[in-house]
């Protein structure tokens, strides 16, 4: 099925990517003052793609399995080379992102003793990550080195956002939203 197109020939976006988008527009230009339209969308998109758990978790390790912890990520980018390498060191930078900003009360048990991120810092490996990937070209149907560059520089940042953005998303539900109401 083609998908829709409007007047400005985009496509039509799901009500879930608009409901994203939207709400990443609001808090990082409104209430941030942020106005790096490439930035605002790549964090619209990686809470998109992170609504999959299978996204979450789409580095594998050699054995096939998911690598659930950031360490097992660090070693599986060492093992890779040009884009692969790229997308895994992106993929830690946008974990360590989304967990940092969207759930940090989470980090306590992620990071817990018994575990292989125990001595993680989620902040710096996240920046580190960015860095490495956007050193690394990726195309033209990848994010820019530019806009990973970005988000490198700006993560602590960024966490915030996501943070405001999931404290809207629960005003929201009891009715307080500054979205709707």
């Amino acid at each position: 099925m083609e998908p829709e197109y409007n007047e400005n020939d985009h496509p039509q976006r799901s009500t879930i990517e608009r409901f994203f988008v939207g709400l990443s527009e609001c808090i990082f230009h409104s209430k941030l003052g942020v106005a790096d339209v490439q930035l605002v969308d790549y964090v619209g998109d990686m809470m998109l793609r992170f609504i999959r758990i299978d996204d979450i978790h789409r580095v594998r390790q050699n054995n096939g399995r998911p690598a659930t912890e950031v360490f097992e990520m660090l070693r599986e980018a060492e093992q890779r080379i040009g884009l692969a390498r790229r997308e895994v060191h992106r993929h830690i930078g946008d974990f360590t992102l989304f967990w940092s900003g969207m759930y940090p009360e989470s980090l306590r048990k992620m990071q817990s003793a018994g575990t292989g991120d125990q001595f993680i810092d989620y902040c710096q490996q996240g920046k580190r990550a960015y860095a490495i990937a956007a050193e690394i070209e990726g195309g033209e149907d990848r994010p820019s080195s530019d806009v990973l560059h970005r988000l490198s520089d700006q993560f602590e940042m960024c966490a915030y956002g996501l943070r405001e953005i999931r404290r809207e998303i629960e005003e929201g539900e009891s009715g307080e939203s500054l979205l709707i109401g």
